[in-house]
This record gives C-alpha cells, sequence and structure tokens, in this order.
C-alpha cells in the first residue's frame, strides 16, 4: 500500500488509538493508483498504492483515532493489519503527525 524506503516502523510512534493527520507540510496528488505523497520539509516522497489508504490518510484528522478512519473506509478487522503497518511507515517518514489537540 506504501512505498517506502524505510521498512521497519518504530511501534511506540505509531498508536492506532488516537488522532493522526497530514503534516502541513505534505502535499498529496491524487494518481490512477492511488497518490502521491510529497514532503516539502523532508523532501521525501511515498506512494499510496490504493484509493482505501488514500481516503484513510487523507480523512484521519475528521476521526477520533485511526481505526475509526478505517472502518470508515470499509476496512473490517480482518483487514486491518496492512493498513496500520502502511500508516506507521507513514509515521516514521514524518508524513503523518499526531493531533495533539483535535
Amino acid at each position: 500500500m506504501v512505498a517506502s524506503p524505510q521498512p521497519t516502523v518504530d511501534a511506540q510512534a505509531f498508536d492506532p488509538d488516537v488522532r493522526w493527520r497530514l503534516h502541513p507540510q505534505v502535499a498529496v496528488r491524487p494518481e490512477p493508483f492511488g497518490a502521491l505523497l510529497y514532503h516539502f520539509g523532508t523532501r521525501k516522497l511515498s506512494f499510496l498504492k490504493n484509493t482505501t489508504i488514500v481516503e484513510v490518510v487523507t480523512s484521519l484528522a475528521d476521526h477520533p483515532d485511526v481505526r475509526s478512519a478505517l472502518r470508515a473506509a470499509g476496512v473490517d478487522d480482518a483487514g486491518l493489519a496492512p493498513y496500520l503497518h502502511a500508516l506507521g511507515v507513514l509515521v516514521t517518514s514524518k508524513m503523518l503527525v499526531r493531533e495533539e489537540n483535535p
């Protein structure tokens, strides 16, 4: 779902039970395969490889936590693991930041 040069994820940094949002310096460019994310601060580029992950990433700030955003996008409990991993990678690459005061 997300192509990134950093395969490891700091599990303690990503908590799916809290609210996250796109970093203010990240732009989303929709593509037929999903989307490109570009971070203007770090100059990193990430690929979102399907439209479901795009929907989740762009709606994170509208939900109280990641799991709610995933459910709203139609991801059931059995399908959570790859999405949680992808979102964790985006946190590690600083594409997503924790929403401290929603």
